[in-house]
């Protein structure tokens, strides 16, 4: 299953040093498959969005995605891809960029034909062939038709896909320079929101987190002095304070770090997808690693 990872800690820059597919050392971490492709997202100082990313194809983008990447930002976005729609490319790996956004998925959106005529003329936007950046550019084109308001645009893109097409899961995070969204629809995976205070839950600890499953790692001694939001598919430590998304859950957290949240997808989709639904490579691209 797709990896999700966003962080937050606007207005502050913070330093911090990303390990998007971390050597294995031990038998059980290389008995996970390979992930189908990495990518890290930030902005510099200036707000110009930066992407390194990279298919997991070849010994060679392996040891790409293993090397650490020290940046620094007010906002990331990680992302961990198991392949369901789009070939082993740099084009279909996320996080995708438009506007001065940048935008990461996990899930499958289907009918994509009926998304493309839904797009028109804004399908001029996607570069590669997956059902994320479809959905990205449709949530470019509703937050300019809603003036620019991200989380109107965000909900207006989701309610079509949930009204329109058939769909098995709709997680996303969104950032921008300065501010993060992030959407958890239905209920088939889980995203988890931690609002971490300075130092963690000890008030003393640099940030380190892991995923279980020996992939992504992340740290930051910045954030042992400032606050943060983070967004993962999983708990990444065992701080008590990780919360589970509702179903439905828009998250919006800017400068200052006040998050706010609503239920903005109350209703079920009008055509849901199962496990057995879908293609084999969908539906192994959505079970746990």
């Amino acid at each position: 299953m797709c990896r999700l990872f966003g962080l937050i800690s606007s207005p502050h820059r913070t330093h911090a040093t990303f390990w998007l597919l971390d050597a294995p050392d031990s038998l059980s971490a290389q008995s996970h498959r390979e992930p189908d492709g990495t990518g890290l997202g930030y902005f510099d100082a200036d707000g110009t969005p930066q992407v390194h990313k990279a298919p997991i194809a070849a010994y060679e983008d392996r040891a790409y995605a293993r090397e650490a990447r020290e940046v620094e930002s007010a906002t990331f976005l990680a992302h961990i891809r198991y392949a369901s729609t789009g070939g082993l490319d740099v084009r279909n790996t996320h996080p995708f960029a438009q506007q001065g956004r940048l935008f990461a998925h996990n899930g499958v959106i289907e009918g994509l034909d009926a998304l493309d005529r839904h797009l028109g003329e804004d399908l001029s936007a996607v570069r590669g062939d997956t059902d994320s950046e479809r959905f990205f550019a449709l949530v470019t084109r509703e937050t300019a038709a809603h003036g620019g308001d991200v989380s109107a645009g965000l909900v207006s893109a989701a309610r079509w896909v949930a009204g329109h097409l058939p769909l098995y899961a709709l997680n996303v995070i969104l950032i921008t320079a300065d501010e993060l969204w992030a959407l958890r629809y239905p209920a088939t995976h889980e995203l988890y929101v931690l609002r971490r205070p300075a130092g963690g839950q000890h008030g003393s600890r640099h940030l380190d987190h892991a995923g279980r499953d020996g992939h992504l790692r992340v740290r930051s001694a910045r954030l042992g002095t400032l606050a943060s939001v983070v967004v993962a598919s999983e708990p990444m430590d065992e701080n008590p304070l990780w919360r589970p998304m509702d179903p439905g859950e828009l998250l919006h957290v800017g400068p200052g770090l006040h998050p706010t949240s609503r239920i903005a997808l109350p209703d079920p989709p009008a055509h849901p997808l199962t496990l057995a639904d879908l293609e084999p490579g969908a539906a192994a691209s959505q079970r746990p690693a």
